[in-house]
């Protein structure tokens, strides 16, 4: 309830006054809390550079969507601006506030160290994605840096940490999201009190992908492995019928493949991320499911392939303001698992079609530096201080990590999760201790 943002002796004395003057408690705690989210508004909007977009209600507190003005290159900042979007969710000034960004688009739903803390939750927008854009007069590709992401991060950190006070910081991010909060904690070390990074890929050495070629020699099951390789590798010996499905799902759905170069490269970059898919989302209760490549007949062995990985890139992913971003910061910085599919060797006709440029258009195809990302995996594993990592036992996107200090740093593996592994799925006396972490790192 918004009361608890009032102290106890006021509400008290606000509660004691209403009864003379036939204002019920309940009222005046929402005049109360009224005033308080107008004088977050009053501080709002004083803040150079920042535009109050809307103010919603979730859950009984205000969601505010705000824009802040912010330079496409910090080195630079004569060379123009942008509005990056985010929003706050603000409960109370003495609550922690919890640092969340996707990587990606913005997404305001509440995150699991938000209700773990009873906190604020501040959501960042990833610069380069949807509303958070530069005009193409001043849009450079070679600006999305994780460095400037972290900037900008930093700039917005800097401009709303006043409202709060002695309240702690506490970063978070799944995935991409993930990796880039803990990009902001090197570069800004002093922004957040802490990290929680979910999922966490850490390419680290772009040349060497041992850690996902590992993963999948040892993930699940011997004989689950060995039928989804199977079907894997029907899918590219039954290339000749495939195909006019495949066509004619690309032709119901208006997608088109000029980026990758023809419908057959298109097939195929699907087909060799269909286990890699298989086990992001999936898990092995998925496992029986898979049928006997060998005797499945074709419309049911592209079906079951539909519905379990096989997820066609088109022109029309990476053209808008979400999927190219990320494939351009894969192919400039991220890094990619370039996996050698030895099973496949013999039945692909493209051996060097799987990494990120392959999607891009022309214009966004770059070349990779893996500088950056080998300087915060060293600072990470060195240097980083109160940095948690939740990492899932069956994610391909965990097998390749990053590694915690000694510095009161933490790694946590879910048994048999995927991409979407959680604190709350952890064992219990595991799941208490990270909480307990989390919450001495809040000041609670």
């Amino acid at each position: 309830m918004r009361t608890k943002a009032i102290p106890a002796l006021l509400c008290a004395g606000v509660i004691s006054a209403t009864l003379l003057s036939g204002i019920t408690p309940a009222a005046a705690a929402e005049r109360a809390s009224t005033a308080a989210a107008q004088d977050i508004r009053d501080q709002l909007e004083k803040i150079p550079g920042l535009t109050i977009v809307k103010v919603e209600d979730k859950g009984g507190f205000p969601l505010y969507t705000l824009s802040l003005t912010q330079p496409v290159d910090h080195n630079k900042p004569w060379r123009g601006t942008f509005q990056q979007r985010f929003t706050l969710w603000h409960k109370a000034t003495a609550k922690p506030v919890v640092h969340y960004t996707g990587g990606y688009n913005l997404s305001s739903s509440t995150r699991e160290p938000t209700t773990i803390l009873d906190a604020n939750q501040l959501s960042v927008e990833h610069r380069y994605f949807i509303d958070s854009r530069p005009a193409p007069a001043v849009l450079d590709w070679d600006d999305l840096t994780v460095w400037q992401e972290a900037s900008d991060e930093h700039a917005i950190v800097e401009a709303i940490k006043p409202i709060y006070g002695k309240s702690k910081w506490i970063g978070t991010g799944g995935s991409k999201g993930g990796m880039t909060q803990t990009y902001h904690e090197r570069y800004y070390p002093d922004d957040l009190d802490a990290v929680v990074a979910y999922v966490a890929p850490n390419d680290a050495n772009n040349k060497d992908d041992r850690g996902y070629e590992k993963f999948f020699k040892t993930v699940g099951t011997p004989e689950c492995r060995a039928a989804l390789n199977a079907v894997q590798r029907e899918m590219l010996v039954r290339r000749e019928a495939m195909l006019p499905k495949f066509e004619a799902m690309a032709k119901e759905q208006g997608l088109t493949f000029n980026n990758l170069g023809s419908t057959d490269r298109a097939y195929e970059f699907a087909v060799l991320d269909q286990v890699w898919n298989f086990w992001q989302s999936g898990t092995a209760a998925d496992c029986p499911t898979i049928p006997d490549a060998k005797t499945v007949s074709d419309d049911e062995l592209y079906k079951w392939s539909s519905e379990h990985g096989f997820s066609p890139y088109s022109d029309q992913d990476p053209g808008d303001a979400t999927s190219a971003p990320y494939y351009r910061q894969a192919a400039a910085q991220l890094g990619w698992a370039d996996l050698k599919f030895k099973h496949l060797k013999d039945v692909r006709h493209y051996p060097d079609i799987y990494q990120p440029n392959s999607v891009l258009p022309a214009d966004l195809r770059t070349e990779y530096d893996g500088r950056a990302i080998k300087d915060v995996d060293r600072w990470v594993s060195t240097r980083g201080k109160h940095i948690m990592f939740v990492y899932g036992q069956n994610d391909p996107w965990s097998a390749e990590r990053f590694k915690p200090s000694k510095h009161d740093s933490y790694l946590y593996e879910v048994p048999g999760s995927n991409h979407g592994a959680r604190i709350a799925n952890l064992p219990a006396d595991e799941r208490a201790a990270a909480e307990a972490t989390i919450k001495r790192w809040a000041g609670q």
